[in-house]
Formats: C-alpha cells, structure tokens, sequence
C-alpha cells in the first residue's frame, strides 16, 4: 500500500533516541510523524542486561526530562503509572538498573502510536517535482519474512539507526564460523550458561561491558578455578570521568564547543577523550577488586589474568572447540599466544553506516575530507542547495561524533538533540533550551546565544544603589 499523504516527519529506526523524539513530538499538534523500525518491538540491549547492571547517567537522563520535565513520558510517571514511586524514593537510587530503563522505554514504545514496528525501510529517495523525501518500506511477518511493500512521503527524515556490534578484523572469520566460541559482548545474556562452563574464557576489552561480564563471570565460577583472562588495548583499567566538572563535557555547551572546532581537531580530540567515555565505572572496578580481594582471604590468588594495553593480532582455531590469540603488548613490545575455550567481544559498537540506506540521496550529501557525512549544528545533514530550497531536511540521531564529539551517544543529550530537532523542523520553539548548561567556559571566544533575546530573564529593580 502507498501511503500518499505527505509526513512531516519519518524516523528510521526507533532506538532510545528516536523513541525520545517520538516521545516529544506526540504532544505538538499539527505534527503528522511516523517511525519504522524492523524489530518486532523495542529492546534495548537485551544481551547485556545483566542482573544489577546500573546506568552510568541518572535517571533524569530519561527520554524526555531534561527537556520538559512536565511531559507524561518521563521516567517518574512511568513509576507513578506502575505504583512504584514511593519504593524508588525510599530505594535512593540515582543510577537505575539497565534493566529497569528497558523496561520504562518499552513502556513509552507501547503507547506512542507513532510507531511502526515490524516495517523494514528499504530506500529513500528525494523527489524533486514533489520536493518531498520517498520511504520505501517492507512490514515484515513475525518470522522476519518479508511481506507488504509500502511507501511513504515526507517533507523530513530523521535517521535514528544507531550502532552495531564492532568485531576487530582478527577475530571476524572466528566470529562467521558458528563452531567457534567467539562471541560479541552484546549476545553475553543468551550464551552466559555455556560460558560459565566453559573451561577457559577470555574477555577482550577493557570498556564498561567487558567489566561487567569479566565481573559476572567472576562472581559465578568456583573460586580457584575461575580460569578467567581479561585483556584490552587500553593503556590501563581505568576509571571513567565522573567529576562534576569533568562531566560538563557531556552538555549542550560543550557539544556547541566541539561543532564549531576545525575538523582535524575534532579528529584528534575523540580518541585521546577515551575515559570520558570509554572508561570504566569506578564501582565496577571496586567490585572487581572487592571479589579478587574475597578469594583470597584463604592465602592463595585466583586463577585469573587482567592485562591492559593489549592487542590481539591475529586468531585462530587450535581445534573444534579451542581459540588461539597472538597477543601483543603495546608497551613492552612482546608477543605471546593464549590458547581459550570461549572468547567474549567486548569490543564496542560503531556507527551503522549511512551509505546503503542513503543511497538513492547520494548525490544530493555534502561529505567532509574522509567521506563522512557533514552535519550542522542543528543536527541536519549538510544537503544540495536544490534540496535545501524545497524546505526538506534529513536530521541524525547518534551518528555525528565526528562533528559533535563524545556526547553524540550519551542518554543525557537525548532530549536536548530531539528538542532542538523539533524546534527546528516545526520553525517555532515548542521547547525552549537552555542558553547556558555549564560552568565551565570552552574556548576563549563565546558562542552565540542559542535562545532568542525575548526569553532574557527580567532585570529587577534595585532597592537602593549599589544593592
């Protein structure tokens, strides 16, 4: 069926940041949005949900709070909605389970009517006679088999396709061949019982994830018997970021900041900001030491290896069942082999690449010296002039960490992006942002003022002079 009515705005894919754009859009009449997504319904992580696994933001850092507190859709009202409020006040819990937020997305999921779940999009297109964006889609059997074909028009899209489990090229082919133990971090939940079995596993990456799994790992398999390995690239098991001021990296003000830096230096800046981001929680890492620290209590160290600033060069099969990893040490230059019955990936996820849905707008985007898509600093992509002209825009959710640096997937910039997304698509200001976010000044020349000069706050009038 042909859906022939224009949109004003299609969303592709509906993870937590276009279900926060959905979210703030729902209440904005006279705004006729649809989201498409190809799962059968919301999930957000489902392989690392593990059991007492917290959030690393606070749960103010919702869908919808730090843009309009007021809105039904906030994490409070879900409590409230549940009868729950009560037990979380007296609970004291800044940082809620991951579990607990899946749970209050889906329940958001459930009542947006906004929401196509099941609708694979499969092109899009610009029509210039129409000077309106064609979404071609697929509803999708529950069995994942392609059925109806569709297509919608729309004068905006917003991409919200996230990211994808990343495999080094080492280790892909052991990855592909099923008979091999060697999984990413984000399937842990569904193969947790076979690991814990296993004879030896080993855990790459020194990121959150892989923390939290070489944790559970540990909690569960016999003491003196762990045989457990713990191995990154980073130079250390560091803790992350978590100073207040530190944490002002992840604001508006600083995302201002980073946008308007020469693009070499944004490049430099990303990858020496690792601990802001890629970092561990400083409780994880005291849990580690508390439960390496309880097995020892009976005079002998458990059987368990933790090595940062490593790198696995290659790998490959020993038998049916054993993994080879020739290992590097970045530091000391050495070299060695670890032989391992199970490998878990904690190795990250990337951007999904825009080229293959973008295809047929290929033309039309304006890229940067590596090829990558330009952004502006209202989240839109940089377009031809013709596209421009016809009013249309294409806005991204969570693939511009190129052009707005670390915060780009951080939950707590969620509702800022998604309200200046909707201020700027609908031309009004249906949620007005802050001008200021943080104390700390980046760069010695000052950004515009982002809010217009009508919301100034009103000058009182002195009692006396010099009061």
């Amino acid at each position: 069926m042909n859906d022939d009515t224009p949109r004003d705005l299609v969303g592709i894919g509906i993870g937590p940041f276009n279900l926060s754009l959905a979210a703030l859009a729902h209440p904005l009449d006279g705004l006729d949005t649809v989201f498409y997504d190809q799962r059968p319904a919301f999930h957000w992580h489902p392989g690392l949900l593990i059991d007492g696994a917290r959030l690393q933001v606070p749960f103010l850092a919702d869908l919808v709070t730090l843009a309009d507190p007021a809105s039904p859709w906030s994490f409070l009202n879900y409590l409230k909605e549940r009868e729950r409020l009560y037990p979380f006040y007296f609970a004291e819990r800044f940082h809620i389970q991951r579990a607990e937020y899946d749970a209050y997305c889906r329940w958001v999921a459930e009542h947006l009517p906004a929401l196509r779940f099941g609708h694979r999009v499969d092109a899009v297109r610009f029509h210039p006679d129409r000077a309106l964006f064609e979404v071609d889609h697929t509803r999708l059997h529950p069995d994942g088999r392609p059925g109806t074909p569709g297509r919608t028009h729309t004068r905006h899209l917003v991409l919200g396709t996230g990211t994808e489990p990343h495999v080094p090229d080492p280790l892909r082919p052991l990855v592909d061949n099923p008979a091999v133990p060697v999984l990413h971090a984000a399937d842990y939940l569904d193969h947790r019982a076979d690991l814990l079995t296993a004879g030896h596993v080993t855990v790459i990456g020194t990121g959150q994830s892989g923390a939290e799994i070489f944790l559970d790992l540990l909690r569960h398999r016999p003491a003196g018997r762990e045989r457990l390995h713990w191995l990154g690239r980073t130079p250390a098991l560091a803790p992350m970021e978590y100073s207040k001021l530190g944490l002002e990296h992840f604001t508006p003000d600083y995302t201002r900041y980073f946008h308007a830096l020469p693009g070499p230096v944004r490049d430099r800046l990303v990858p020496a900001q690792w601990q802001l981001h890629k970092a561990v929680d400083a409780g994880t890492l005291a849990a580690i030491h508390d439960e390496l620290y309880r097995r020892t209590l009976h005079g002998s160290w458990p059987d368990t290896v933790l090595t940062p600033g490593v790198l696995v060069r290659t790998a490959g099969r020993v038998t049916t069942t054993k993994v080879e990893l020739h290992l590097e040490h970045t530091e000391q230059n050495t070299r060695t082999r670890l032989t391992t019955d199970a490998v878990v990936l904690a190795t990250g996820y990337r951007e999904r690449p825009l080229d293959r849905l973008l295809a047929g707008l290929d033309p039309y985007l304006r890229r940067d010296h590596h090829g990558r898509p330009r952004v502006d600093h209202r989240f839109r992509l940089v377009l031809d002039p013709r596209i421009k002209a016809a009013g249309c825009q294409i806005f991204v959710q969570n693939a511009e960490t190129h052009t707005h640096g670390v915060g780009t997937p951080d939950l707590g910039l969620a509702a800022w992006r998604s309200a200046t997304i909707l201020n700027t698509l609908t031309g009004t200001e249906p949620y007005p942002l802050p001008r200021r976010t943080a104390f700390t000044t980046f760069g010695l020349e000052q950004p515009p003022p982002q809010t217009p000069t009508a919301r100034e706050a009103r000058v009182l009038t002195p009692l006396a002079d010099g009061i």
